[in-house]
């Protein structure tokens, strides 16, 4: 599926983590190439930054770098950002929780518990003080979108998938609290997205076994990221949201 050229996100502002790599780096190509400016957010300065360059030799909407690691930054970090945001940019229309860390797979039983609390502050408390942090920009938006990123183990339990799983119920749980909040008081939208099978880093980590060539790229699933930023999508809120079904909409349209 084609991904549509547009000026959809013109004038737009729209946060991406993990932005460096994966399909957080073909989300925050496509937001830029839909006119969108992209605040990038990753651990990586070097990779950060390649995708800048990537996004000023297109002659798009100049891109932001934020460096933030997510393990150990605390709240006074990500109030900082929102500060700045909110004094840079008449508001913040879209956020991407892209970044997650897969962690160890294993038996609960030997689950090594400085890696359980590492995995949780990257893919759980971050997310939550995160968004915190950025509501009140949010809330500057007319039509703001706040996507969180799930994974089929999040939805179902599985065995030794460990911290990673537990860490996609509690987003799970986050997106419907706080899209209920969220639902009357606001013009901002949220949802959870499972990507499913991409051909990424982190699912090298998982199948090592796999043929990465038989999976989906991350550019092949930016139709359904671009859809959840833009108006169209407003009717969608508080919904887990499988990429595959998706897609499948948006290409009978």
């Amino acid at each position: 599926m084609t991904i549509p050229v547009n000026d959809s996100l013109q004038g737009r502002t729209i946060l991406v983590t993990g932005a460096g790599d994966g399909i957080g780096k073909a989300a925050a190509l496509t937001y830029a190439r839909s006119g969108a400016t992209v605040i990038l957010l990753g651990r990586t300065q070097s990779k950060l930054e390649a995708v800048y360059d990537a996004i000023a030799s297109e002659k798009l909407p100049e891109a932001v770098i934020h460096p933030l690691d997510l393990a150990i930054a605390g709240s006074e970090d990500y109030d900082v950002l929102g500060r700045s945001i909110i004094d840079q940019f008449p508001a913040l229309d879209g956020l991407l929780h892209n970044a997650s860390e897969l962690g160890a797979l294993g038996p609960i039983q030997y689950y090594a518990p400085e890696s359980w609390m590492k995995l949780m502050q990257i893919n759980v408390n971050a997310v939550f003080l995160l968004t915190r942090a950025l509501l009140p920009a949010l809330e500057k938006s007319d039509e703001a979108r706040i996507l969180m990123t799930s994974s089929s183990v999040g939805r179902k339990g599985r065995a030794y998938w460990g911290a990673y799983a537990v860490s996609k119920f509690a987003t799970e749980g986050l997106m419907q609290v706080l899209a209920d909040e969220l639902a009357d008081t606001t013009n901002i939208r949220v949802n959870s997205i499972n990507p499913g099978a991409t051909r990424t880093e982190m699912r090298r980590s998982a199948y090592p076994a796999e043929n990465p060539l038989s999976l989906p790229t991350p550019e092949s699933l930016m139709p359904a990221y671009l859809h959840l930023m833009q108006a169209a999508s407003h009717p969608l809120h508080g919904q887990a949201i499988d990429i595959r079904t998706l897609l499948t909409e948006l290409s009978a349209k």
